[in-house]
């Protein structure tokens, strides 16, 4: 078993425990990343007791020969896609798509997600094709954070409240 699996499997109870979703485990360059999540978002002080809790399993099951680098981040606005129930909650949402080698057309599909469930997802391109994949063909998959900017009628003048840009009241 690899060592992702195998932090996966001691680190997921632990998360659930205290209350986090663990999205992704990667180990890389003697650095250990655990990714977690919460619908309301993740505290420091979550980010700590999931720390320490992997932490001292770590210690006491010792699944890593040698030293390394334990970190437990949030996803931020792009995140990673791993499991079905990860997709899931992903419909609609822009999404980035690698396959692993041997699948028919490109191996880096991206679009928006329109279908999920236990044994695949599609995924609708820029030309409105779908394109659908098995989950055993996703090498790696990711939500796209797609930035837009405010128009310029909000940017400048006033905001709701008559207090202009800087932060003055208009008129006075």
């Amino acid at each position: 078993m690899a060592v992702t699996d195998r932090i996966d499997a001691m680190a997921s109870p632990l998360c659930d425990r205290i209350g986090v979703e663990l999205l992704d485990v990667e180990y890389e360059g003697g650095v250990l990343r655990l990714v977690v999540d919460h619908p309301d978002g993740v505290s420091m002080e979550a980010i700590a007791e999931v720390t320490r809790e992997v932490s001292r399993a770590i210690d006491h099951e010792d699944p890593i020969p040698g030293s390394f680098t334990l970190e437990v981040t949030s996803p931020g606005l792009e995140r990673p896609l791993k499991r079905p129930a990860h997709f899931e909650r992903a419909v609609g949402s822009e999404v980035a798509v690698k396959t692993i080698p041997g699948i028919d057309g490109d191996r880096r599909v991206s679009g928006v997600l329109e279908t999920a469930d236990v044994d695949g997802i599609g995924v609708r391109l820029a030309d409105g094709s779908c394109r659908t994949l098995r989950h055993d063909e996703i090498l790696k998959a990711r939500t796209v954070f797609v930035w837009t900017p405010e128009p310029k009628s909000v940017r400048k003048g006033k905001d709701r409240g008559g207090v202009d840009a800087p932060g003055r009241k208009v008129g006075s």
